[in-house]
């Protein structure tokens, strides 16, 4: 696996920049979390290893993520099987080789509310909990330099390792790490939080690490369950939110704006703000389980099952001095 990460890649591309001290500390957290493990890693990357030996003919990273080549049906069958042993898919849609993976989220929606107000060209982007890293390609595909995704998730890491496997040249990167993991310095020109915040503690410290990982001038896109209110509505569920029990804070935009001038962000803009429909987020061939439409209320739909807001997000775009 740690050869599957590349690190020697990442370690020539940040040679003579202030990441260099970060990657050489990177050793000792991707060790303990190798010694953790996962009890279906083994499984997972078996169904690496059952990747068949193709070579990419086109790449699209600008209008959609594709590697395409001519595939036998044979090597076609084999890859959708290894694949379909990495489910589920929550990121997405990818095409690869012919095969559609239509994942869980239309993250290519997300994408093109963002891509208009951002130039990402020749930057250095850190995804913090990236997921399987679907945006990391599309920001590549938009000019950046170098993009770094992390997040703890095994499985993730491996449909992210699909990606490499075809894509090794590309100067993309992922680890199996959470932000608290790892001291990172200030030397990104953009960071990413996307679908992050509601899931931790303590949002302020958050928000803090992702500005202390920005360079001054750099800035952050941030992406995030959000309530109707003023500056000072946030809600805090009593237990689980839209079925989910890991939901912490959910502000307002107008409170997620004051948090972040509190924090000492400049030119901060709400670049979109909408409830999620079900059809950007929904059960798919590629991710069988339930999704939005069995997190809303069966008698009215503006409302979680539990009787909450439905899910709104709102993604902002701020600046670090």
């Amino acid at each position: 696996m740690m050869n599957a990460l590349d690190l020697p890649g990442l370690k020539t591309h940040l040679a003579g920049t202030s990441l260099k001290p970060f990657i050489a500390a990177l050793d000792t957290p991707l060790a303990a979390k190798l010694a953790e493990g996962h009890g279906d890693l083994k499984r997972w990357q078996a169904a690496l290893a059952a990747l068949p030996a193709l070579s990419a003919e086109q790449i699209e990273l600008s209008g959609s993520v594709q590697v395409l080549c001519r595939a036998q049906s044979h090597q076609q069958e084999a890859l959708k099987a290894a694949l379909k042993a990495l489910m589920p898919w929550r990121k997405g849609p990818f095409n690869l080789f012919g095969i559609a993976v239509d994942a869980e989220w239309r993250s290519d929606w997300k994408w093109a509310r963002l891509i208009p107000h951002v130039d990402f060209r020749g930057c250095r982007v850190l995804d913090v909990g990236c997921g399987n890293g679907y945006f990391l390609w599309r920001m590549l595909g938009a000019g950046a330099d170098c993009v770094l995704g992390i997040d703890p998730g095994w499985l993730y890491l491996c449909q992210f390792l699909v990606l490499k496997r075809y894509l090794p040249q590309l100067p993309a990167w992922q680890l199996p790490l959470a932000l608290e993991d790892l001291p990172l310095p200030a030397a990104f020109d953009k960071v990413l939080s996307m679908g992050v915040l509601y899931h931790r503690r303590s949002p302020i410290d958050h928000l803090l690490a992702l500005k202390d990982c920005l360079k001054s001038g750099g800035e952050l896109l941030l992406e995030t369950l959000v309530i109707e209110g003023d500056e000072q509505q946030v809600l805090l569920p009593e237990d689980r939110y839209a079925k989910m029990r890991n939901v912490w804070f959910i502000p307002s935009a107008s409170a997620l704006k004051h948090w972040l001038k509190r924090l000492g962000f400049i030119h901060i803009r709400c670049l979109h703000c909408a409830p999620t429909s079900t059809a950007e987020q929904r059960r798919t061939e590629w991710m069988q389980f339930d999704s939005l439409a069995n997190f809303l209320s069966p008698t009215d739909p503006t409302r979680t099952i539990e009787g909450y807001p439905a899910p709104k997000r709102a993604l902002l775009l701020a600046q670090k001095p």
